[in-house]
């Protein structure tokens, strides 16, 4: 049996009458960047995510960047973020020419802790990008509360976790902003780049839609520079199809976690997720910790199963970063992550005989 980490054709292939119409409209239409049907998929999206504001954007890279731009990061600001991420949440930082400052992850739910972040404020801080990694969100309130305490903007990296929800509310909606991917392997993906910003500030939703447009709403406006980083209207088509089946999917990833929950449970030699609220996690990934990492990798692959790494390099450690010479000491849950994490495969277009399958491979491997 074969076990694909991801399937994007299966998923294209179960909504092609939707999505090739859509694409048709668009493209009989002429219209191919920004118009009605950027509009409407903003409109669409602020609306699921209980916002009055989403701005499109080429990505969320651009997202998370533009957001510190607009929120006033200046050279020789510090802005903290997890050291266990995609680059990204940290690059941005750099860009702008702040101070990355990372903070330490807890070893269950694999998001910052609040507790290493508030350790890591200084004078000189000024933001907090919190990420809400593998579809987890972090824990946003106590990160509110300090961010409140200190007086720093709060920008909420929610490219994996599309349509979260805790007891401090909806993913995106708890910081200033919450930016977006809609890159095509995530919960709700494009066909290619794609991105959005959400917030519920009027005017920061209006500086980032400037700031992504050249510095202005019209042609030939350029109230200050800017960049060109627009959601096109292919890739709005189809998020706006694929909008319509999110949450059936989301519901899919649940099923298949609970499958991986109940017949991993017992292996000692794997660490599962946590999550203590159901709607907290969408399971954008499944990630274990696992004894003996490389050797179950391969014995997986020799079974058909694709497996991944999400992410072999904690962020402090990767040659980008080389500069600041951290140590394993100074992140010792993100040093450790480095050599045990690994995503089992967990997508909508598997099926439960493959999550056993893989389940029993798991349990085979270590002899439970």
């Amino acid at each position: 049996m074969q076990v694909l980490f991801n399937d994007l054709a299966a998923q294209y292939h179960a909504i092609r009458t939707e999505v090739d119409g859509a694409l048709k409209q668009v493209l009989h239409s002429g219209w191919y960047v920004g118009g009605e049907q950027v509009h409407t998929f903003e409109a669409e999206f602020a609306k699921q995510c209980g916002v009055a504001h989403a701005v499109g954007l080429g990505n969320a890279t651009d997202g998370l960047f533009l957001a510190l731009q607009a929120l006033n990061i200046q050279p020789g600001d510090e802005v903290i973020t997890p050291a266990w991420s995609w680059i990204s949440s940290a690059e941005v930082i750099t860009r702008c020419g702040a101070r990355v400052v990372f903070a330490d992850v807890e070893p269950d739910t694999f998001n910052v802790s609040a507790k290493a972040i508030e350790q890591k404020i200084t004078p000189k801080t000024k933001a907090i990008i919190a990420v809400h990694l593998y579809g987890k969100m972090a824990a946003i309130k106590a990160i509110k509360e300090l961010c409140d305490a200190h007086k720093l903007s709060l920008i909420e990296d929610c490219s994996q976790a599309h349509f979260a929800e805790s007891s401090a509310g909806k993913v995106g909606t708890v910081g200033d902003c919450g930016v977006f991917s809609f890159y095509p392997t995530k919960n709700l993906g494009a066909f290619g780049d794609a991105g959005c910003l959400i917030t519920n500030n009027e005017a920061l939703a209006l500086k980032i839609r400037r700031l992504a447009n050249h510095g202005g709403l019209t042609k030939d406006e350029h109230l200050f520079v800017g960049t060109n980083s627009r959601l096109d209207s292919l890739q709005a088509a189809i998020l706006k199809v694929k909008l319509n089946y999110v949450s059936s999917w989301t519901a899919t990833r649940k099923e298949f976690a609970t499958t991986y929950f109940n017949l991993l449970k017992n292996v000692s030699e794997v660490t599962m997720p946590h999550f203590d609220e159901p709607a907290a996690h969408v399971f954008h990934l499944f990630v274990i910790r696992a004894q003996k990492r490389e050797e179950l990798r391969a014995f997986l692959s020799q079974q058909g199963i694709q497996t991944l790494i999400h992410y072999p390099t904690a962020l402090p450690f990767e040659p980008a970063y080389a500069y600041l010479n951290y140590t394993k000491d100074d992140f010792p849950v993100a040093a450790q992550l480095q050599q045990e994490v690994v995503s089992l495969p967990l997508h909508p277009f598997l099926s439960q005989e493959q999550i056993e399958y893989v389940c029993r491979a798991v349990i085979s491997f270590y002899g439970d």
